[in-house]
């Protein structure tokens, strides 16, 4: 089994529906859309906009790093989910230009949009010999940050044989007790369910079988796995990172790796191509992949996206995971109707 221990409505779940003290500040990884600023400094004399769906503490915490080796560039920061985020992109770009010079945002199927509408500047990192080749566009106008797999997440107080594959998942047995994110809101649950409509073994017949199951879809994968750490629901759908910092802080909570494959997003960054601060935005999106700043991703619980700097304690060697690696142009192109489908199939 691969499993790892890490120490018929649509119904939503809100992040504080769930009140369980243990969480404390895993919220919501992909919440809706807010504001917030990095280290800020009076003497800088550049200023970069950087749009995210990462969480507010690692992006401070990455902003931070970031500007002790860059004191010159003033970083701010707009948070919300990936599909906020783009939602705000195409109001901007209906009334003007960009807001934001630097993306770093879940899932390379946004970024392949943007470069097919000419929207992002090309560029590759100084240190992309290192990456793994899987998360650099061959084309240069993206680069992925970190691995983070998607993952099925059990309470362990409540379910002594987790699933272990999706498609055992999808079996009756476990009606009513999956919990997880809403693809209109997460761009990883929105790339996902495009790799399994078009994964051979899944497809849209899974899909229907997990929907008649009665999923309760929350609204991101924060609230997914507070759900299951505080067994409201017993099994999720959600990112592994999530899973790592719940278990711990002593929520009673693990999870396995598919053993038919695991979907996965890079969380890309790009630049636009409109930015008036591309010095600076480069020296951003360097940093995300230098070994400084992977260090800092692993220390975050993420996988890297370079093999010199370790993983998470508990974590696997991504050599030991069957990630699923699609066609991104596929996803890109189907991912719209396979969020589509999903909407319908899950009410």
């Amino acid at each position: 089994m691969n499993t790892h221990r890490i120490a018929p409505s649509r119904r939503l779940l809100a992040c504080v529906a769930v009140g369980v003290a243990v969480i404390g500040t895993a919220a919501c990884s992909e919440p809706a859309a807010e504001t917030g600023s990095g280290t800020e400094s009076s003497s800088a004399d550049q200023t970069l906009t950087v749009y995210t769906s990462e969480p507010q503490a690692k992006i401070d915490a990455l902003v931070a790093s970031f500007t002790a080796d860059n004191p010159g560039i003033d970083v701010k920061v707009y948070r919300a989910g990936t599909g906020d985020l783009n939602a705000r992109i195409a109001s901007e770009r209906a009334t003007g230009k960009v807001g934001a010079d630097v993306l770093l945002a879940a899932d390379a199927p946004t970024f392949e949009g943007y470069k097919a509408d000419d929207l992002l500047l090309k560029y590759t990192p100084t240190d992309v010999s290192a990456l793994d080749p899987n998360v650099v566009d061959p084309d240069g106008y993206y680069v992925g940050t970190r691995i983070i797999p998607t993952v099925i997440a059990y309470n362990t107080t409540s379910v002594s044989a987790p699933p272990t594959s999706w498609k055992e998942l999808a079996d009756p047995k476990f009606s009513g007790q999956i919990t997880l994110p809403n693809p209109d809101v997460s761009g990883a649950a929105a790339f996902n369910t495009a790799v399994w409509m078009s994964t051979d073994g899944l497809g849209e017949s899974w899909l229907e079988d997990l929907a008649a199951n009665a999923p309760i879809v929350a609204e991101s994968n924060g609230p997914v796995s507070q759900s299951v750490a505080s067994g409201t629901q017993p099994i999720g759908i959600v990112v592994d990172y999530l899973v790592r910092e719940l278990a711990e802080k002593g929520s009673p909570i693990a999870l396995t790796y598919p053993t038919d494959g695991v979907p996965y997003v890079s969380e890309p960054a790009g630049i636009f191509k409109d930015s008036a601060q591309t010095e600076a935005a480069k020296k951003f999106v360097d940093f995300l992949v230098s070994k400084k700043g992977q260090e800092l991703a692993v220390a975050q619980q993420y996988l890297p996206v370079r093999a010199d700097v370790g993983t998470p304690e508990g974590a696997p060697a991504l050599s030991e995971l069957d990630l699923l690696t699609p066609d991104l142009k596929q996803i890109t192109a189907i991912q719209a109707e396979a969020v589509q489908k999903f909407n319908e199939l899950v009410k």
